[in-house]
């Protein structure tokens, strides 16, 4: 198994991430080898290292 747990995030889901609560709730922009951007509403637009963060999808 990879250690990429962000490989199945999509554009257009949401996520938030784990380590920054207070960036509030994200929506993956694009996903592309181990770079998951993300556009949280509290920080604006992130590139992740899915490598070293699981973010954690929100179903809600």
């Amino acid at each position: 198994m990879s250690n990429d747990q962000n490989a199945m995030l999509e554009p257009g889901m949401l996520v938030r991430h784990p380590e920054a609560p207070d960036w509030g709730l994200g929506q993956v922009q694009s996903n592309v080898g181990a770079k998951v951007t993300v556009n949280f509403e509290n920080s604006g637009k992130q590139v992740i290292d899915s490598t070293r963060v699981p973010l954690m999808p929100v179903f809600d």
